[in-house]
């Protein structure tokens, strides 16, 4: 067969859908990623000459891309622009790109975090360290639907890292944290990250004694360990591996690393987990802290989820007296915190 043949019907089978080409499998996230970039620029586009100079930075500037904390941006000063020196306009384009690259409950935890922070300001006005005016956005190269380039959101006790490189939105290393991380508004009690302890929670309960006495460690973790200020380390596995896990369990697995990994949008979180899902029996479940915990209220406990390419921690603290009302959480991929092993290849 001649290679013109050939062409004609690899185009045949196209068409009556036995084989998909790699641009069409790839489409998804090629659409989400163009979003995204409008988003960015239409919020550059609300900025004026100064303004647009304060949020850019070069992409590979590494002052810059580790500039985030947990703490108060009056402990860990922040680059970029800070929401409270924004319009509304401005301030509006500028949640709107954020929430462009993340899923619909993504963007609904952030807000609420900030929300967190709102009512610790609201509890003590005169305190400069709290509030929705102190969270800074910055971008670092040129927004492209093929160049790797990336937004950074955050403040106290969020740390969003958010590296676009064509088809891929990779959001590691990122900090999602809570204080109260237990709040009434509207009438409702809210929770920003009550998912992933009740999660926690019922996957512990699911274990049978002896996966329990495996996945419980022997000394206590207080914090997070490879939080922000940590890039590049590294700690051994412990705990629990999923290789030892029954298929209900795994699945109970896969779900609570989801509450991390579904935070992007969805076609970047589709392409996370399926990476996740190929390594799951190499990823290991550890726990350390107490192992019951008050329905519809947070957790004690620490907890960890680390495979070959995840990292996830969720450490209650006690600063403030209490540790179901303040929560850090770090999501890592050692492979590509920054989309550095996408941009590699």
């Amino acid at each position: 067969m001649s290679g013109r043949s050939f062409g004609r019907v690899v185009a045949a089978l196209v068409l009556i859908g036995l084989v998909a080409r790699a641009e069409d499998v790839a489409a998804p996230a090629v659409a989400e990623t163009a979003k995204v970039v409008k988003a960015a620029n239409d919020f550059l586009g609300t900025l004026d000459a100064k303004q647009r100079a304060s949020v850019s930075f070069a992409f590979d500037d590494e002052k810059q891309r580790v500039r985030w904390s947990n703490l108060p941006v009056r402990n860990v000063p922040r680059a970029g622009l800070k929401m409270g020196e924004l319009s509304d306009a401005q301030r509006a384009s500028a949640m709107s790109l954020v929430a462009s690259a993340l899923s619909q409950r993504g963007f609904e935890k952030v807000q609420q975090i900030m929300d967190a922070d709102a009512l610790l300001k609201n509890n003590d006005p005169a305190n400069p360290m709290f509030g929705k005016a102190l969270f800074f956005i910055s971008i670092l190269g040129t927004p492209s639907e093929r160049d790797p380039w990336m937004v950074q959101f955050g403040g106290h006790h969020l740390g969003l890292n958010i590296t676009i490189v064509g088809e891929h939105g990779i959001l590691t290393p990122s900090l999602t944290a809570a204080q109260p991380a237990m709040y009434e508004s509207n009438g409702k009690t809210v929770r920003p990250l009550g998912q992933e302890n009740d999660k926690a929670f019922a996957l512990l309960h699911a274990l049978d004694e002896g996966q329990r006495k495996q996945a419980i460690l022997s000394f206590k973790v207080a914090d997070l360990v490879l939080g922000p200020g940590k890039d590049g380390k590294t700690i051994q596995p412990e705990g629990l591996k999923a290789s030892a896990m029954n298929d209900r369990q795994k699945a109970m697995l896969l779900d609570l690393v989801s509450e991390w990994t579904g935070m992007a949008a969805d076609t970047y979180a589709a392409a996370r987990m399926a990476e996740i899902k190929a390594g799951l029996d190499e990823t290991w479940f550890a726990w350390s802290g107490p192992t019951t915990c008050e329905p519809g209220k947070n957790g004690e406990a620490y907890f960890r989820v680390q495979g070959p390419k995840l990292v996830i921690e969720y450490a209650p603290q006690k600063l403030g007296g209490d540790y179901k009302l303040h929560v850090h959480t770090i999501y890592r991929d050692p492979t590509n915190d920054y989309g550095r092993g996408v941009i590699k290849k």
